[in-house]
């Protein structure tokens, strides 16, 4: 009797260890660096800011397609997804997403909640994580104009009416606005205190979040805000930190160039107890170091332009013991062309620089930890070039040209590069 006690206790023992072993536990950083399954974790990923929408049932959404998405990914080796949590304010703007998640501050559109525990239900199955970002300071979601509006400031303007100097010089209000910030605190606390209503976990618990993200692209929008902007981000990484020990939190910035030009604001949002990683985007048509009609002959120096930004992010990494990500980064098709038949030789020398700075950085055991390409167009086939109610979901949000920076499936050359730089990557030994 005892030789089989000890036998079944041996075999649930055994047992219990393998389950220990195969169930997915949380993406930490570990002096300096990425850890995922107790290996290090270095990666190529990618934009999908539309994956709830696509997960849900209602407008916009296409549960068959996200899952072709998420299987053609997988299968590149793509398992870093950053997807926006949902959109603020009212439908039928031209430039902004739609549906919205948010409709009015504290009224919730269920059907895209819906899909956002779809997709990280998805997600998990195919051993997937993702970036969450839960506010923007551009139109084309909501984020800080929403904010603002309902704060009482009055409505915000159109960047496509008004001009981006208009916009800009009504968002800067957002930095100093406690109002605004409490309303953003209360959607944070709605999101972080969900459970998944497909898979019964708690978001809190759910190691398919990588990271939640307090905004896309974060910006005081004067170099007067910058002291009041540090302060709402020291707040609110500390809202969420409070609310949940588990996972990576992380600001969204685009690095310096989102802090005014000023490296030492960067480094005081990201020296943050609470910020566990550093981010930067980088755009080399939007910010004048290409020319739209001269791409290729520009992409020498907009790399030469990469390598310097990267490094000096780098630096101050180093200092910190974070890790980073570029997160955002792309380049127009050839031609500044945005149809799905146009080359993409520019776009292919780029992303091959900036994944060779990534992989060269992780074989040195530096800080330069992944990348997500901007963005994820997959199977979808625009319409108009500006994107219109019922058109597919591109990588290319709503006040964009679709096609400009996505990445399709038929883009076969890109896809290429992405898939040498994934294996190269799985030998550094983070799968």
């Amino acid at each position: 009797m005892r030789t089989l006690i000890s036998v079944l206790v041996m075999a649930f023992t055994m047992a219990a260890c393998q389950n220990q072993v195969t169930e997915p536990s949380f993406v930490k950083v570990s002096d300096g660096h990425f850890v995922r399954d107790g290996k290090p974790y270095y990666f190529v990923g990618t934009n999908f800011w539309y994956g709830a929408i696509l997960g849900s049932e209602g407008q916009g959404g296409d549960r068959d397609r996200l899952c072709r998405e998420l299987d053609c990914m997988k299968e590149m080796g793509i398992d870093n997804l950053r997807v926006l949590v949902g959109s603020d304010g009212e439908r039928g703007i031209t430039t902004k997403v739609e549906p919205t998640l948010q409709e009015k501050p504290g009224v919730y559109n269920d059907t895209i909640l819906a899909g956002l525990d779809f997709l990280l239900q998805e997600m998990g199955k195919r051993k997937m994580v993702a970036v969450l970002y839960l506010n923007n300071s551009w139109e084309w979601s909501g984020g800080y104009g929403f904010y603002l509006e309902h704060a009482g400031l009055g409505k915000a303007p159109r960047p496509n009416e008004d001009g981006y100097g208009a916009y800009m010089k009504f968002v800067e209000q957002y930095a100093a606005n406690e109002k605004a910030h409490q309303l953003f605190y209360d959607y944070i606390r709605f999101i972080l205190s969900r459970t998944n209503r497909y898979t019964g976990v708690k978001y809190i618990d759910d190691p398919t979040i990588m990271s939640w993200q307090i905004g896309n692209e974060p910006r005081a929008f004067s170099r007067e805000a910058l002291p009041a902007f540090e302060k709402w981000l020291a707040e609110a990484s500390g809202l969420i930190r409070s609310l949940d020990p588990n996972h990576l939190i992380s600001i969204g910035s685009e690095g310096a160039w989102g802090c005014e030009g000023d490296y030492a604001s960067y480094e005081r949002i990201c020296s943050d107890k609470n910020v566990d990683y550093c981010n930067i985007h980088l755009w080399p048509y939007n910010w004048s170091w290409a020319r739209p009609d001269h791409l290729l002959d520009d992409l020498a120096a907009s790399c030469d332009s990469t390598k310097n930004y990267i490094d000096r992010h780098l630096d101050i990494c180093a200092r910190l013991n974070k890790p980073l990500v570029m997160e955002e980064f792309g380049y127009p098709r050839d031609g500044f062309k945005f149809t799905k038949d146009i080359t993409t030789k520019g776009r292919d020398g780029f992303y091959k620089y900036v994944f060779s700075l990534v992989g060269d950085n992780a074989q040195s055991g530096g800080h330069f930890a992944g990348c997500n390409f901007w963005g994820w167009g997959g199977f979808a086939n625009p319409k108009h070039e500006q994107w219109m109610v019922g058109d597919d979901y591109t990588g290319d949000p709503a006040q964009e040209a679709q096609g400009l920076n996505s990445v399709f499936a038929s883009d076969t050359s890109t896809i290429n590069v992405i898939r040498a730089e994934v294996s190269r990557m799985s030998n550094i030994g983070n799968n």
